[in-house]
């Protein structure tokens, strides 16, 4: 029988040093804190100065430095500038250890985790968990790595429930939080509650009113940047889109829609728009409004008005998208008459007089008059103004009604409950018995076809009822301008211009055609 003589390991197996050399470990500790509260910048504070001096009292180790994250989720690495700039130090040999409090401090996802301690362990670079008494370079170090990962990953599941159920039952019980930081006209008060900021409400309602001026997102983002306003975060430049949300904010009409969004993953903190994979809450009244609810409905309108129009909308004044030509449909636009002289003047004119084989024959007409032909068909208007009224709580009552949709919708829901119920049963019997498939998939498109043609009836009647709400909504807001308005003003007044009408129509004969919200039209002349 041959003799066996065993070598003994001279070096390390992961670092490849010798076992016998004495060497200093490069040694790095690693603190976070995962919000940016006061206790917590005590806690912080506190690791940071531990483990510099836990490293440096250990003659084994040779102090690199603590690497630190604050307010950060340890759920992902993706913005964790400290443990990236650590791990990356890592790889290029600036660090033979890096000692932190437990796994859950490291990463609360298990992949992470394990991902970034086998990189780390292929460059020979040990982590060291204190509390679970964890060295990644020991033999059973990864198996017990994993299972105390996925404890901590479980634990981070469990607490994003909980904070989610929370927040909905606050959502339930009506109670309204919001980013302040980043919300314009709003600050949260000594009672908790929504506060006005004077400063602020005054710019948004500049905002509603530039709108209803004619001015577009764009063009009213431009002007406050002009003005040098600060946006709700403080920065100086203004998006378009800022200007947007403001203007179809339920908030600032004194309301609160609640869980528009929703995180998808508790890992990704990925987040979506809720389009009813869960529930939303709506809170009238819930605070003090900037913005009358007649005048943010009207706001609502015009931009769906606009959205309707199919072309773009130019800002360069109050009759923009107003004033139709009755040649050819184009909008009227603005030019500008003896620009650099004393006679300089605004007229209004078709858009697309000349771009057709035949100019348009409609005339131009000068702001001035635009006023004055309003207000004389806005006179004729309230000669009739009882009656007008009248006509217009009846249409509302009508369109206020809408008990036989909701009826409708609720059947054919439940229709679609019971055909999705024989699909799933027809899909189970398949699977378990023997049928004849050109039966089973006659059967299955059957309920398919059903299914859709019930879907496309629900469609249908949610953009009824949506027409209908829309619809509500241009009475009641010209209900309550015409219920203000007792008397013919004597001066233009460009918010009243853009609550009540809807257009008007000029014609080569000189009529021009006033088209007010409620469905009435008013002949006037040139």
């Amino acid at each position: 029988m041959a003799n066996v003589t065993v070598i003994p390991a001279t070096r390390n197996f992961h670092t490849g040093i010798r076992k016998d050399a004495v060497v200093q470990k490069k040694t790095a500790g690693y603190a976070r804190v995962s919000t940016d509260s006061e206790e917590q910048q005590t806690s912080y504070e506190a690791q940071v100065d531990y483990y510099t001096n836990y490293i440096k009292n250990n003659p084994e180790w040779e102090f690199v430095g603590v690497y630190t994250d604050e307010g950060i989720s340890a759920t992902g690495t993706k913005h964790r500038d400290g443990f990236n700039q650590m791990i990356q130090d890592a790889l290029d040999g600036k660090i033979d250890l890096i000692v932190t409090k437990s796994v859950s401090r490291f990463a609360r996802n298990t992949v992470d985790s394990l991902t970034t301690v086998r990189k780390l362990k292929e460059k020979g670079v040990e982590v060291y968990f204190q509390k679970e008494n964890i060295y990644t370079l020991d033999s059973k170090g990864e198996l017990l790595i994993t299972i105390m990962s996925s404890l901590a990953q479980e634990e981070s599941r469990s607490i994003s429930e909980n904070v989610t159920w929370g927040q909905r039952k606050r959502f339930a019980d009506g109670k309204v939080s919001i980013a302040y930081s980043s919300f314009l006209g709003y600050q949260k008060g000594e009672d908790g509650q929504m506060e006005i900021v004077p400063e602020e409400a005054e710019i948004v309602r500049l905002i509603y009113r530039m709108f209803m001026q004619g001015k577009t997102p764009y063009a009213i983002a431009k002007y406050l940047m002009e003005k040098k306003v600060p946006t709700p975060t403080g920065k100086q430049r203004w998006q378009h889109r800022t200007i947007e949300n403001i203007l179809t904010n339920e908030k600032y009409k004194g309301d609160a829609r609640l869980q528009k969004c929703y995180t998808v993953d508790f890992l990704s903190k990925k987040r979506k728009v809720n389009e009813g994979e869960v529930p939303q809450y709506y809170v009238e009244g819930s605070h003090d409004a900037i913005i009358a609810p007649a005048e943010w409905q009207m706001v609502q309108l015009e931009m769906e008005r606009r959205r309707n129009m199919g072309r773009s909308h130019n800002c360069c004044g109050t009759f923009s998208a107003k004033l139709k030509c009755g040649d050819c449909g184009e909008f009227f636009g603005s030019k500008v008459w003896h620009s650099n002289s004393k006679y300089k003047r605004t007229i209004w004119q078709c858009n697309a007089k000349f771009k057709g084989e035949s100019k348009c024959t409609t005339p131009h007409l000068y702001e001035q008059r635009i006023q004055e032909l309003f207000l004389e068909a806005l006179g004729r208007l309230l000669e009739n103004r009882e009656t007008v009224m009248d006509d217009c709580r009846a249409v509302m009552d009508v369109l206020g009604d809408c008990s036989t949709i909701e009826k409708e919708l609720e059947s054919v829901s439940s229709e679609m409950e019971v055909v999705t119920g024989l699909i799933q049963k027809l899909i189970v019997e398949n699977a378990t018995r023997k049928l004849d498939q050109n039966d089973y998939r006659r059967k299955y498109e059957g309920y398919v076809n059903k299914y859709a043609a019930l879907e496309s009836r629900m469609d249908s009647l949610k953009k009824d009822r949506e027409s209908r709400e829309i619809k509500f909504g241009i009475f009641s807001g010209f209900l309550f301008e015409l219920s203000e308005l007792e008397e013919l003003p004597l001066e233009f007044d460009v918010k009243l211009f853009h609550s009540l009408v809807d257009y008007a129509t000029v014609y080569h004969d000189g009529r021009v055609v006033f088209a007010f919200r409620n469905g009435a039209e008013v002949e006037t002349r040139i």
